[in-house]
């Protein structure tokens, strides 16, 4: 991927990596290595300058109507209240007011955001903003949920429930996911493999498989198992830097 805007700059060399139906992978790097700018290729949003992506053996060309996204930012629409914000995909694909309702009702319930339906964006916490933004972006039930650092603007203890809820909600729906963080722990604790990216021009340092059965108790970031794959993930990722 280059991009020329005051020059041409290569920002992802090479990347090839198949995802099962039901997976959760983490892309993890230093910064500017490209892991937004690749989620933005999956999602459409933005086009390669060479090489393509597959959706179950389709090319995914312009904006994918099967994919659902979640930003750093919730980016809830501050005159609509909880349910009209969750049921907004709905009502822009000319869902049936009724049905969009109640899938909006059942995916508050599965956010644990119950009795908040009516309530504004700004009167909710961040990790209750995100749980919004999260249920909206399962309206459409999608094949592909893609997550751009959801919880990076949130506190420490909020962002380790939020982890918790994440893992919760994205088994119960059977999701797929595709995750960007800056955190080795969180990335080890929420996913099956972690993408593991070198410094610009961006390649895959390792595919880190994640060897502990979930769901996974917050126990899990002690044991010495999970402390191995952060240790690995971290030496990869000071290699990369060193190398740099």
């Amino acid at each position: 991927v280059l991009f020329r805007s005051g020059g041409a700059v290569e920002a992802i060399r090479t990347l090839s990596c198949d995802i099962a139906e039901g997976e959760f992978v983490s892309i993890l790097g230093p910064s500017g290595c490209g892991k937004s700018t690749l989620l933005m290729i999956i999602a459409g949003l933005i086009s390669p300058t060479h090489g393509k992506i597959l959706s179950r053996g389709a090319p995914v060309s312009g904006v994918h109507p099967d994919f659902g996204m979640v930003f750093q930012d919730a980016v809830l629409f501050p005159w609509r209240t909880v349910l009209a914000n969750v049921e907004l995909p709905g009502e822009i694909t000319g869902l049936a007011a009724e049905k969009r309702r109640a899938r909006a009702k059942e995916l508050i319930q599965l956010v644990k955001l119950d009795g908040f339906e009516g309530k504004y964006p700004h009167e909710l916490s961040g990790g209750m903003q995100q749980r919004v933004a999260i249920a909206r972006a399962l309206m459409l039930s999608p094949s592909l949920m893609l997550m751009d650092e959801p919880f990076g603007a949130l506190d420490a203890l909020t962002r380790e429930e939020m982890n918790l809820e994440l893992q919760r909600i994205s088994l119960e729906a059977g999701q797929t996911v595709v995750f960007v963080t800056h955190s080795i722990p969180e990335a080890a604790f929420l996913s099956n493999r972690v993408i593991v990216m070198s410094g610009r021009p961006s390649t895959i340092l390792e595919i880190v498989e994640i060897d502990a059965p979930r769901p996974r108790a917050i126990d899990l970031m002690v044991s010495d198992r999970f402390g191995r794959h952060v240790t690995h993930m971290r030496q990869l990722l000071g290699g990369a830097r060193s190398a740099a």
